[in-house]
């Protein structure tokens, strides 16, 4: 399922939040940080802890993009 994580690098750049505070001050796998860098699907908790930390919607961080018809 092609998904972006675009929304969420957007809300940490205006928050101020680099991925490297992600893995020290949130403890979030570093495996699962680099998963969301490449648009790879993470755990449900991970977008729940995501959620929790900057207080907002699964929407607010993510979205479903189409793949093109071949």
């Amino acid at each position: 399922m092609p998904v972006s994580y675009s929304k969420l690098f957007a809300l940490m750049q205006d928050r101020g939040i680099k991925k490297v505070d992600l893995r020290n001050k949130y403890k979030i796998n570093p495996k699962t940080v680099d998963s969301l860098v490449n648009n790879r699907s993470v755990t449900v908790d991970t977008i729940m802890q995501l959620c929790e930390i900057f207080e907002c919607q699964p929407g607010d961080l993510m979205e479903y993009v189409k793949e093109p018809v071949q």
